[in-house]
């Protein structure tokens, strides 16, 4: 009788050391993802975007202490391998572009400030049904701070798309492999699918727009 009880121990032990070098990697893997999040006008016929013009950052809002034209080139070329894969050519600011892409940077201190500045032509698009995830993303980006990436309509002065990516970005050099991939990861969902539209719809209609 002991044999069969030893054997099962046995086993049960194995399975828990499996079971907890699972959650062991889970647990020391998340910490290293950053949290992607998309938002995004579901009633747009995003089909009519055709071209854009990159604008760049909001200086005065990229309050990481890093070289800014070395971050704006970088996401520069980011962007363009990303809609250009998505059948967008790219055109001088100039040029009457459809969309208009800007980024911008807040450590954790700045998104409870995140409309002072100066914005120049377009809004810093933190009400209305922008507000709702914007806020979520305020809420739980205390520790680490967001980069942004903004697709506007330049003729209707609206946000059409908008790209989260939540995590600490204090050495560009060493963590800008891992934040290209997470942009690309991003822009995975643009155009946004059917499904995607309806879903958003929900999700608009539960959460009452926020005062602009």
């Amino acid at each position: 009788m002991r044999h069969p009880q030893l054997r099962a121990m046995h086993h049960r032990s194995i399975e828990m050391k499996l079971i907890a070098a699972v959650l062991g990697a889970l647990f020391f893997a998340l910490p290293l993802r950053a949290k992607v999040v998309v938002d995004f006008d579901p009633n747009l016929d995003f089909s009519k975007y055709k071209t854009y013009a990159f604008i760049g950052g909001v200086e005065n809002l990229v309050a990481i202490q890093l070289n800014f034209d070395l971050i704006e080139d970088r996401m520069h070329r980011s962007v363009v391998r990303e809609l250009d894969k998505r059948g967008l050519h790219e055109v001088k600011p100039g040029e009457n572009p459809d969309l208009v892409v800007r980024y911008w940077a807040n450590s954790p201190a700045q998104l409870d400030v995140a409309v002072a500045g100066d914005w120049g032509s377009y809004s810093a698009y933190v009400g209305g049904y922008w507000g709702y995830l914007f806020e979520s993303v305020n809420a739980s980006s205390k520790k680490e701070g967001a980069l942004i990436v903004d697709l506007i309509d330049p003729k209707a002065k609206s946000l059409v798309w908008r790209l989260y990516l939540i995590r600490k970005i204090t050495n560009p050099d060493k963590e800008w492999k891992k934040t290209d991939e997470e942009l690309s990861k991003g822009f995975e969902s643009y155009p946004p699918s059917d499904k995607a539209k309806e879903d958003k719809k929900q999700e608009r209609a539960e959460h009452l727009p926020k005062p602009q």
